[in-house]
This record gives structure tokens, sequence and C-alpha cells, in this order.
């Protein structure tokens, strides 16, 4: 049997290089993309860090596709690890143009990437679509509109594919994170000041911060035959917030 291939997309953010980690580790042959690859040094570093993985230069949705493509043929799983900051802007403050550039980041181009890839999915009858989103949206938050909404957003994309997709046996599903341990949104550094520390734990169910290996290992699940009869659905992982 042929090895399975994995794309796992922004992998320097959010969970990308622990969801990579986990791929590998279910035997997945996994191919990682990043803007910062163009930088030589980030790449060495990530490939030091990361051995096994295979780093990809591409960024455009069909150079990415033709890129995988030429190395590993039709993909198994695609995993749209996409990140944008979640900045706080009350709504009459709030840019619409920076509105734009969040749906961009977070939609327009998992969206791209998917138009892209499903067609190799489609000949052969299989494959799995993995939105990386987030909790947010599932309750709100008052002040983060911008990233809220894109983030609900994407995590409609991926149930309206679900249904699309699915008389091509491709599933698409959704993993919702918040108060993740990530350099992108819960960095180590915020977490030192028991003050902050505090606000943000007593809105957690559970009391602490997840691991990124937590949201990994859903991803992972996700990308095995044995979530071959789960599709549409958002999976929140939240320590009990949503």
């Amino acid at each position: 049997m042929d090895q399975r291939s994995a794309l796992v997309t922004d992998a320097l953010h959010f969970i990308g290089a622990s969801s990579a980690t986990a791929l590998a580790n279910a035997g997945f042959r996994v191919f990682c993309q990043d803007a910062a690859f163009v930088d030589a040094e980030v790449r060495r570093d990530f490939e030091t860090r990361h051995p096994g993985l295979v780093v990809l230069a591409a960024q455009e949705a069909a150079d990415l596709h033709a890129e995988t493509f030429a190395a590993a043929g039709p993909l198994d799983v695609l995993v749209h690890n996409d990140a944008y900051p979640a900045d706080r802007v009350p709504i009459e403050e709030a840019d619409a143009d920076a509105f734009r550039t969040a749906l961009e980041a977070l939609v327009v181009r998992a969206f791209e990437r998917t138009g892209a890839f499903v067609p190799d999915m489609k000949k052969r009858g299989s494959g799995k679509i993995i939105f990386v989103t987030s909790a947010a949206p599932l309750r709100g938050l008052a002040n983060y509109a911008i990233y809220v909404s894109a983030r609900g957003a994407a995590n409609s994309l991926a149930k309206t594919l679900a249904v699309e997709l699915a008389r091509d046996n491709i599933q698409v599903n959704a993993v919702a994170p918040n108060f993740i341990e990530s350099p992108t949104y819960f960095p180590a550094s915020l977490m030192e000041d028991p003050k902050t520390a505090a606000r943000i734990l007593k809105n957690i169910p559970l009391g602490r911060l997840g691991r990124q290996e937590e949201a990994a290992g859903l991803v992972a699940y996700l990308a095995s035959p044995e979530a071959d009869f789960l599709t549409g659905h958002v999976f929140p992982i939240a320590g009990g917030w949503a």
C-alpha cells in the first residue's frame, strides 16, 4: 500500500508543526507550507527541528498543488491550518480593509486551495479536508468582529463543502481550538503575569490551557480511516469553553 500524503499550511503558526508531526507519526508523508519558508534560514531551521517533514516553497494555490502533485501524486489529506492575528477592535473602530485582509487569510486562501486539490480527490474517490479554525464563532467575542466573523466563515465553508463533496467520498471537518498554547495566540509569555493568567483561566472550565498535541491529535484522528464516517462537523477543543 502506498504511503498516504498530507499537506499542512501555515506550518510555522497555530498548531501547524504539531499537526504535521502527529500526521507523520500516524504514517503520513507530510508536506509543510508557510509564507516564511521563502527565507532560506527559516526553512533550514524548520527542517532541522522537524526531520522527515517535507518543506514546500510554493505560496499560490495552483503552484502549491503542482509542487505537491509532482512530489507525491494526488493528496490524501489537506489541512488548512491558517492563522491571522486576533486583534481586539471595537466595531466602530474596525476597518473594512482589515476585515477583507482577514477574510483573505482565513477563508479565501483555503477556498482557493480546496479548489486546486479537490479534482484529484474526486478522480480517486477519496480524500479528507480539515480546517483548523476557532471555537470563538460558536459563542462570539465582543470587540473581535473581524477575527471571529472570518473564522465563522471558515467553519461555514467546511460544513458546506462537506455536503457538496460527500458523494465523492471526501470528508470535510473543522477543528476549532481556543485557549490552546501556541506562539500565535496563547504564547508562554502571556501566562507569565499572574493577573493575566488568572483572567484567562477563569474562562476555561478545565482550568488550564490546552496543549498543541491535544489539538493535533484530533487533526490526526480526522485524517485517519477511523473517521471515514465523520463529515460536516465543527469540533471545538477549548476545555469546555465551547
